[in-house]
């Protein structure tokens, strides 16, 4: 439902003085009285049967449900919770604006990107003062040459309620650009192509493709990946030469497995094009010479369940990154003519228990592998010629670092990304030679950030079958853990994606105002290794759940946080995470931001019409077996919403969402509200325009962060004048986080 776990290359304490220290916070926070509430939407009932193999299911909601997106019974409703949830939080407008407007204000707006070289010309992407979209462009030979905008989406978004461009690749001679772009966040964009000698657009478009396109080396053919219209799933790579219809494009590849993922790519070294299949537990690669505009793919090796495999070309020989009798993969090399046997395969780089090899970025004369261990991320730069091996060191308690825009092949220099909750994200180049370091580019925060100010932790929190948890904490310098701060706790915890600590400008806005930030890297990512993962899904998929909440009662123990003082936000997956502990848990939270949260697991599981539903069996089962239906059964959120005391909730969601469906969040909320006791608020936000990613555009999508900070902070009874400054007060016995990065230095 919401992102594929492997393709071509996929978010806060008061001061002691206002801690309300010793006080029942629930009975404080700001509330419209009730002879001025607004009165909330009631979701009509409608019975409809939800038929399966193991039984009928009656769903009183299911006509939310409109495929059409049109039917006027279904926005009337909509928009009655959009204006129950404007109305319900209008005393708290001001804050929203205020700190949408200190958010803004860290923001360097006139910013770049780290230019990349890639056949003779520098690119970048960059912003201007107070403008919404990117503007990708690039320099001939040096970065003191002339700009040359290639697209600019401030002309092409204007007067657009949504707008994005998705892949942007100049042709190899320069040329030509192929561009797509999305005008609904259904991701569903639109191929469009560009003389970049005349400036003009070539005739031809083509629609109902997924974002990524690959040049041929004639600079003519381009392939890309045809959707289905119905499911969503891109299903189909074809060819298309330029100046042609593309109602005639060849079909190079059809995919007839629904549980696989499509994606296209080129080698680093240009010798190669790529088709990469993926599913939850299996891939499988096709290669094809790049100077052949018949584009003939071979398989490097055929697809197999439980085998998963990336590969990358140096000289005669693949690089193949393998779990093959490797659980958390290692690295082998194989003659490109005998690859598909692995008799052919001479082991590389050794499997190890205690770190995950993740990727592997092949140059000339050396390869860096993204790998991971004790739940955090390293990279280790390999020698070809021989072997020898160094890990590269960084020296912050929790941080993000990975390899970056690499896409030169000739080279002696390697790009990396590093970040942490304190260290804005930091572009280097290292040379491969003498190991150097030159940082290239650091994000500017505006609005008087200083690192000093904060601290980082990386803790274990023991869950409740002994499994160590790992969970990084940032908050102002000073904090006295004595059990009164308020706790802001985010998880995500499915496909094997990593959440790795970095730097967030916005998550200043509640640690400045003494909120605790945690990360949780609970089972169901890949922090620990690969059996971190296998241990979060499928049938074991609520130890996902328990790792969050154990997560949050050790911090409560720890002192971190006051019991009553803990909100939670996820997405997607984590939106998930969100329903489940508000069923499971709900007194631990005092509030829960929900945004476009997959809830109705088993429903959407059993209909196959639904965008990307078969390519998740094997991340959540399928219901179809009875072992998988009941225990989908058991957690999912829409299912297990009872008649308890549920935290404040705020749920967004998007009508275009093509991830997670927008009747989902809607069903849920309307049955929370028939259902639920208590008081707490239950808020719906509903975006008219945009799908899974939320509103296009920097700082509209702030609007959003704004719009869940303000509804956090107004449920703790922390009022948005109340800010960190350089007096903030506190233990100065606190230990402060290391700060040696710049003396050593993923995600």
């Amino acid at each position: 439902m919401l992102a594929p776990r492997i393709l071509i290359s996929s978010a806060l304490m008061l001061v002691a003085g206002c801690a309300h220290q010793g006080t029942d916070m629930k009975s404080e926070a700001p509330a419209i009285a009730a002879s001025t509430q607004p009165s909330a939407p009631v979701a009509r009932i409608v019975p409809y049967t939800v038929a399966s193999p193991q039984g009928d299911r009656v769903d009183p909601y299911y006509w939310l449900r409109d495929d059409t997106r049109s039917k006027p019974e279904v926005l009337d409703y909509l928009k009655a919770e959009n204006d129950y949830t404007t109305a319900m939080l209008a005393h708290a407008q001001g804050a929203k604006d205020a700190l949408f407007k200190e958010i803004v204000g860290r923001i360097q707006q006139d910013d770049s990107s780290v230019p990349y070289l890639k056949q003779g010309w520098w690119l970048y992407t960059r912003f201007e003062q107070g403008k919404e979209y990117p503007i990708h462009a690039r320099k001939r030979g040096s970065l003191e040459a002339p700009e040359e905008v290639l697209l600019d989406g401030n002309v092409l978004g204007a007067g657009k309620g949504f707008y994005q461009i998705g892949a942007w690749q100049p042709s190899p001679d320069g040329q030509q650009l192929v561009y797509a772009e999305d005008t609904s966040g259904r991701r569903q964009f639109v191929l469009r192509f560009k003389n970049l000698q005349t400036g003009q657009l070539w005739p031809e478009t083509i629609a109902n493709v997924e974002a990524m396109t690959v040049w041929a080396n004639d600079n003519r053919t381009v392939l890309y990946i045809e959707k289905n219209p119905q499911t969503l799933l891109g299903f189909r790579v074809r060819k298309h030469v330029l100046g042609t219809d593309p109602a005639a494009d060849p079909v190079v590849h059809e995919e007839k497995d629904s549980t696989f993922y499509l994606g296209i790519g080129k080698s680093r070294s240009d010798r190669f094009l790529w088709i990469g299949l993926s599913s939850t537990v299996s891939t499988e690669w096709r290669y094809a010479d790049a100077n052949d505009p018949s584009l003939s793919f071979k398989t490097v090796l055929p697809r197999e369940r439980d085998h998963e495999y990336q590969v990358q070309d140096h000289g005669d020989e693949f690089y193949i990154l393998t779990n093959w009798n490797a659980r958390n993969f290692r690295i082998m090399r194989a003659p490109i003519a005998g690859a598909g046997d692995r008799a052919n395969w001479v082991e590389w780089v050794a499997h190890r228990d205690d770190a995950l090899l993740q990727s592997m970025t092949v140059l000339r004369d050396h390869v860096a592998i993204n790998e991971r261990s004790g739940g955090l991320p390293k990279i280790r730069v390999k020698t070809i010629a021989d072997g020898h091996s160094e890990l590269l060191g960084f020296d912050e308690p929790a941080y993000s670092a990975f390899t970056g825009a690499n896409p030169e092949y000739d080279t002696a220099t390697l790009r990396i990304v590093y970040t942490s909750p304190q260290t804005p994200a930091s572009t280097y180049d290292i040379d491969l030679a003498s190991g150097q370091r030159t940082l290239l580019k650091r994000e500017t925060v505006l609005g008087g950030f200083d690192r000093a100010n904060y601290v980082t932790e990386f803790r274990f929190a023991t869950a409740r079958d002994g499994a160590q948890v790992p969970v990084t904490l940032l908050y102002r310098k000073g904090l006295r853990r004595d059990g009164t701060a308020a706790l802001y706790q985010y998880g995500y915890g499915s496909y094997g994606a990593s959440m790795s600590p970095g730097f967030s400008d916005k998550i200043l806005s509640l640690v400045d105002r003494g909120v605790v930030y945690a990360l949780a890297h609970i089972r169901g990512g890949e922090e620990m290794g690969r059996h971190w993962y296998e241990s979060g899904r499928q049938l074991q998929k609520k130890n996902t759940f328990t790792d969050f909440i154990d997560v949050t009662d050790f911090l409560v123990r720890e002192g971190y946080a006051a019991k009553d003082r803990v909100v939670a936000q996820g997405g997607s997956a984590g939106g998930l995470l969100m329903g489940a502990i508000a069923n499971m848990a709900p007194d631990r939270y005092r509030a829960i931001v929900a945004d476009v949260p997959f809830v109705d697991v088993v429903t959407t599981m059993l209909d196959e019409s639904i965008p990307l539903t078969t390519n998740e069996f094997d991340e959540w089962g399928n219901p179809k077996q009875k072992v998988f239906y009941d225990y989908m059964l058991s957690y999912s959120p829409y299912d297990n919403v009872t008649a308890q005391d549920y935290p404040a909730m705020l749920v967004t969601t998007g009508l275009y969402d093509s991830q997670v469906q927008y009747f989902e969040p809607a069903k849920w909320v309307a049955k929370l509200r028939a259902t639920k006791t208590g008081t707490s608020p239950l808020l719906l936000k509903t975006n008219m325009e945009a799908g899974h990613g939320g509103k296009s555009g920097r700082f509209r999508r702030l609007e959003e962060v704004a719009l869940a900070y303000a509804f956090f902070l107004d449920q703790l009874g922390i009022p948005v004048e109340t800010a960190a400054s350089d007096g903030f007060e506190g233990n100065a016995d606190e230990p402060a986080a290391a700060d040696g990065f710049e003396a050593k230095h993923a995600h």
